[in-house]
């Protein structure tokens, strides 16, 4: 541990101070309604046998990840929020980067995994079972999980060697890699040398793997004859699709826009929107527009 400061001031929102409490009951109502609906998907998973497949069993990994997730950051912007209190130490900044990356590289490879499930079944359906079997399922969420963790290790572990000196405001409401990086005063041209070739790695090739699957699906569900098996082809893959939209948009979004002052306020809400709102969207989307989960939940109730 080469740095001279033992903590660091996570600004966050601070510059609202009239909005701290309001936002307090926002941010807990989100994180509230995360918890309950991921924990829901995966006890109705878990309770129905029917609902035992891959797709399904790929649906728990990512509601179990964006348990986690939210709790990577939200606890600690609550806790900013109703104490006034944004210090972090240098310890636990760096935890929660690595926390963070981890689960949000995972979810690319997760996303990418879910394309090739929904490929199989709407361009193989008579292989599907065959292909698409248990060991492949597992093989395919360890790898997931296996290649995110090594990806995170790796970039926290150049940035722990940083010197880390003066400059201990992080203008940001959690650790992320570019305000923490600003706050060295260590050259940074390694690190972020090698975070752009980890993040096109767990981030634009599970993109271009996602795009290259729907472009077969979707040309697969127009060569069906009738709009009710066009309809009910592509209904099993709505909800990933709007899932990766509304995920790789912000993303996208927030770490290709400039690095500028005056985009901050920008990027910040955009922030909010993958860390925050997406991992809370996802279990309603699927709940919503899934009729497998909606009616495991009706028989439960």
């Amino acid at each position: 541990n080469q740095t001279n400061i033992s903590e660091f001031i996570l600004l966050g929102f601070g510059d609202l101070p009239n909005l701290q409490i309001p936002l307090f009951l926002l941010f807990l109502m989100i994180y509230m309604v995360t918890m309950m609906g991921n924990i829901l998907i995966l006890v109705l998973v878990g309770a129905n046998q029917h609902l035992h497949t891959p797709m399904y069993f790929f649906l728990s990994n990512l509601s179990c990840l964006e348990l986690c997730y939210s709790s990577t950051i939200l606890p600690k912007l609550l806790a900013a929020f109703l104490t006034g209190d944004r210090r972090i130490s240098y310890s636990s900044c760096m935890t929660q980067f690595f926390v963070f990356a981890f689960l949000a590289s995972v979810e690319c490879c997760l996303l990418a995994v879910m394309s090739y499930d929904r490929y199989l079944a709407v361009c193989k359906p008579l292989h599907y079972t065959s292909l698409m079997n248990q060991q492949l399922c597992t093989a395919l969420a360890a790898g997931a999980w296996g290649s995110g963790f090594m990806i995170s290790f790796v970039i926290t572990l150049l940035m722990s060697q940083m010197v880390y000196c003066d400059r201990s405001e992080i203008d940001h409401f959690f650790c992320d890699f570019n305000p923490v990086i600003k706050c060295s005063c260590s050259d940074t041209f390694l690190v972020e040398a090698v975070t752009s070739v980890m993040a096109a790695v767990c981030t634009v090739l599970p993109f271009l793997f996602i795009v290259a699957s729907y472009i077969l699906i979707i040309s697969s569900i127009l060569r069906i004859s009738s709009a009710t098996g066009r309809q009910k082809a592509f209904s099993t893959c709505s909800s990933h699709l709007i899932v990766v939209t509304i995920f790789y948009t912000t993303i996208i979004l927030v770490y290709m826009l400039p690095r500028t002052y005056s985009l901050t306020a920008f990027n910040k809400l955009l922030s909010v929107f993958y860390t925050v709102v997406t991992p809370m969207m996802n279990p309603l989307i699927y709940t919503l527009r899934n009729k497998d989960i909606r009616g495991a939940l009706w028989k439960n109730v």
